[in-house]
């Protein structure tokens, strides 16, 4: 069970959502071989339903890993969108950027290399989506820059804020873990307390809070 819900919730869930196929499918059994965290199957499904819906232009992905998000973002956003994806780990970008490129996303999906505070702190652009899925201790120091360069009709995606339950159950809690709970408990708090925001916070997965910017 992964502490955030019960087991049989969990594992009933996840039988209803259809297996991928194909290049997804491929990448989920090398996560899966190789011990490369991905978005678990239903969070998966989830962003496809927010990025579907929300038909955006531009995404700011932090934390690529193998790439296997990156490219679900874009195969569900279509053809018009572009996905721009922080990394800061050689090995990840090397095999995020053979994905990419084998695939047919080259065209899509840009790779920045670096830390992803340090990366955010310089773009300008702004996002339609932001999807937070790399340094667990550090989404509230992320959080101020994501908002500079969110559009106002924007959302952010965050995972694991829920991180194995350990952000709501003292019971839960390992030691060597505290520093990053108490980081995501700010992070929790920055976006439910901030008068100008709207946010959700959903028990799926390991956790996903989706906030936007209150319009008006």
């Amino acid at each position: 069970m992964s502490g955030i819900t019960y087991d049989y919730m969990e594992q009933y869930i996840k039988g209803l959502i259809p297996e991928h196929s194909g290049m997804l499918k491929e990448m989920e059994d090398y996560a899966k071989e190789n011990n490369v965290p991905i978005v678990q199957k239903e969070v998966a499904k989830f962003i496809e339903l927010m990025v579907n819906n929300k038909r955006p232009c531009k995404i700011l992905e932090l934390g690529t890993a193998i790439g296997y998000s990156a490219i679900l973002m874009s195969m569900s956003a279509g053809n018009n969108c572009k996905v721009t994806t922080i990394e800061r780990d050689e090995n990840m970008i090397e095999i995020a950027g053979r994905n990419i490129n084998k695939y047919g996303f080259s065209d899509k999906i840009n790779i920045l290399k670096g830390d992803c505070l340090e990366v955010l702190e310089k773009i300008n652009d702004e996002y339609d989506i932001i999807f937070m899925d790399a340094g667990k201790g550090h989404y509230n120091h992320f959080l101020p820059h994501c908002l500079r360069i969110l559009k106002n009709d924007g959302m952010i995606i965050a995972d694991n804020v829920l991180f194995r339950g350990m952000v709501a159950s003292r019971e839960l809690l390992q030691r060597r873990k505290i520093t990053i709970v108490k980081r995501m408990k700010s992070y929790l708090e920055m976006i439910s307390n901030d008068e100008k925001l709207m946010t959700s916070i959903i028990p799926m997965g390991d956790g996903i809070a989706v906030t936007t910017k209150k319009m008006g």
